[in-house]
């Protein structure tokens, strides 16, 4: 997707700033698993995650507002009713908005390496922040990373773990491409250049 131009109407306004928790089933309309997105960018895995399970309940965060408003311009024009987007902080809205042990999964795919030594405390996945996300999940519930920065992605593979997220292939290991999972639209480049991605499917216990 080509750079998009800012649309005027804000992704999930009512959803940031919130002293408690929402009701989800009022927000979706409807009940069902519960699932988090940190970043979606330009929605490709999103919208066609989306799409494949309409019972889910699908929650993408995008700090950056012109991709946050497309994709939910996408959902909507999809007719895409199980998909709300937040441009919002992930790190400052998430522990406002989830009840623990209510995720049955979280997304996290292709997120800013922050080259510089001194940004990389911008980085998601902080021990205190992973330890969060580990405990809104729901026992059994899954963690979907991918990267394509090798370093990062053994230092957020030892992060989660360390966190308790249990992977099923052994510490430390990536998993192969699975062709009936959803790509994003970086990973679809990748899947053609043959650039290396480095992926996790881990679990709560």
């Amino acid at each position: 997707m080509s750079r998009p131009l800012l649309r005027p109407q804000p992704a999930g306004p009512e959803l940031v700033g919130l002293e408690a928790p929402p009701d989800w089933d009022q927000v979706f309309g409807f009940s069902g698993p519960l699932e988090l997105e940190i970043g979606c960018g330009a929605g490709g895995f999103a919208l066609e995650y989306a799409s494949r399970h309409p019972r889910v309940r699908y929650v993408a965060f995008e700090w950056r507002k012109k991709y946050a408003r497309e994709v939910q311009h996408r959902a909507s024009t999809r007719g895409l009713t199980n998909i709300k987007v937040i441009e919002a902080d992930a790190r400052a809205e998430i522990p406002r908005l989830f009840t623990r042990g209510s995720l049955a999964a979280v997304h996290l795919q292709f997120p800013d390496p922050w080259w510089k030594r001194s940004h990389q405390k911008r980085a998601v996945l902080s021990p205190d922040f992973t330890q969060l996300l580990f405990e809104l999940c729901a026992p059994g519930a899954a963690f979907d990373l991918r990267t394509d920065v090798e370093d990062r992605a053994r230092t957020m593979l030892a992060t989660l773990e360390e966190a308790g997220f249990v992977n099923p292939l052994g510490p430390g290991a990536f998993h192969p491409y699975d062709p009936e999972e959803a790509p994003s639209t970086r990973e679809k480049r990748y899947l053609i250049s043959g650039q290396p991605v480095y992926r996790a499917r881990l679990r709560k216990p």
